[in-house]
């Protein structure tokens, strides 16, 4: 039976891909022939990356993958475990001067992939520029990749002893639903902020820049649909590695804290606002709830590992691909990408949307944040709401791009293979 800390790749479907993806604008033209060799010599590096999906023993496992990861000009999606990704999780992607990375979900996270990335853009912009960069804190082919890169992340804690913690949140039903009507087409919108700017009023307001951005939102939400009597629920994703002191393994053990923002509870004051989401954000995210969260999903692997794999094929990634938020908001903590900064114009996330109405994914570097607002619709009204509630707390913005929402699909696992 599969370990319950690799990963549940059978949540991946073509319905709720739930493909994520790290983006970075340089400031030249992408050479696709240096891109294809370095992706390509990464493989002995991070080779938990080129792995292909193969169904047995009643799951989905990985494998490796000798087949080259695809790197094309386009940003055009294609589908994952098919011919044209050659059966990877992953694929890469080059338009003028920006490249992405697109990668399944269910295989890692933001935590996971970013020391890839780095990697990536180090070796990209050595060959490009015969410039000699600083290789401290990247990791490179040849490096011994150590055991806790690619082990069990818990093995030191002792996860079947964890207790109940006194504090759980109760998700919402019935929250708020900003989709409306038969509009379905995802757009994604890139805007740029001053680090200084929101830092200065996160240190002023009580507030950390996912929590400072969650008011916000639900500032925007209040201003968007006044006559709404329902609870606005906002996400937000915590990582249960660093919460429990493991930084290096790559795997997906990203959860959320949860906060609401029911109808009779005024956020006109940006402080009060602040402290209360912070409150409810300390609340969650303990070492005791990220251990009590470890243990669940054991049990839970016991428990998936006796049912059919039809069955985790469709109702249970149905289900797993529910919207269970009004707004998602997701801050993997980069600030640097090393000796490549000054190449770097801009980097964000964007993640497939499926579980929220719109979800926000915020990066920084180079003293700007950016944050990826990523709508399950296509409208702009919303978005000029939010700018217009950011400008009204002194922080300005500007809108890099808007662009419909292109992300990796996925082919159907098939089980009895």
């Amino acid at each position: 039976m599969k370990e319950f800390y690799e990963p549940m790749l059978y949540l991946s479907t073509p319905d709720h891909p739930n493909t994520m993806s790290v983006v970075a604008e340089l400031k030249d033209t992408i050479d696709g022939d240096i891109l294809q060799g370095v992706v390509q010599e990464l493989s002995a590096r991070y080779p938990y990356f080129y792995i292909k999906a193969v169904a047995k023993d009643n799951d989905i496992y990985t494998q490796p993958n000798p087949l080259p990861m695809t790197v094309r000009n386009t940003w055009d999606p294609i589908r994952f475990n098919s011919r044209e990704s050659n059966y990877h999780l992953a694929a890469w992607k080059y338009e003028g001067m920006r490249m992405a990375f697109e990668i399944s979900h269910s295989l890692t996270d933001g935590a996971g992939v970013f020391p890839y990335i780095k990697s990536a853009l180090y070796l990209y912009l050595t060959r490009k520029t015969g410039v000699t960069l600083d290789p401290a804190g990247i990791r490179l082919p040849g490096d011994v990749i150590p055991a806790s890169e690619t082990g069990n992340p818990f093995a030191r804690l002792d996860i079947d002893a964890a207790e109940e913690p006194l504090y759980t949140k109760q998700t919402v039903e019935g929250f708020y639903r900003l989709k409306q009507g038969e509009d379905t087409a995802p757009q994604v919108h890139l805007i740029k902020l001053k680090e200084e700017q929101l830092i200065r009023y996160c240190k002023d307001f009580d507030g950390s820049p996912n929590a400072m951005i969650a008011v916000m939102l639900a500032r925007a939400a209040k201003r968007y649909d006044p006559d709404n009597e329902k609870t606005i629920s906002v996400s937000v994703a915590i990582d249960h590695k660093a919460m429990l002191g493991v930084d290096e393994n790559y795997r997906m053990f990203a959860n959320v804290i949860e906060l609401d923002f029911p109808k009779s509870r005024p956020l006109d004051d940006l402080l009060k606002s602040c402290t209360m989401v912070r409150g409810q954000m300390m609340l969650q995210a303990q070492p005791e709830n990220s251990l009590w969260a470890m243990k669940q999903r054991k049990l839970t692997y016991a428990k998936l590992g006796q049912l059919p794999l039809d069955m985790k094929l469709g109702v249970i990634a149905k289900s797993a691909g529910n919207t269970r938020w009004t707004f998602s908001v997701s801050y993997t903590n980069s600030r640097s990408m090393g000796s490549v900064d000054p190449y770097v114009e801009a980097l964000y996330v964007i993640a497939e949307p499926g579980v929220f109405d719109i979800g926000c994914e915020i990066t920084c570097i180079n003293h700007s944040f950016f944050l990826t607002m990523i709508q399950s619709f296509a409208a702009d009204r919303f978005i000029d709401i939010f700018i217009s509630e950011l400008s009204s707390v002194g922080i300005d913005s500007e809108v890099l791009r808007k662009e419909p929402l292109r992300l990796c699909g996925i082919e159907p696992y098939k089980s009895g293979e």
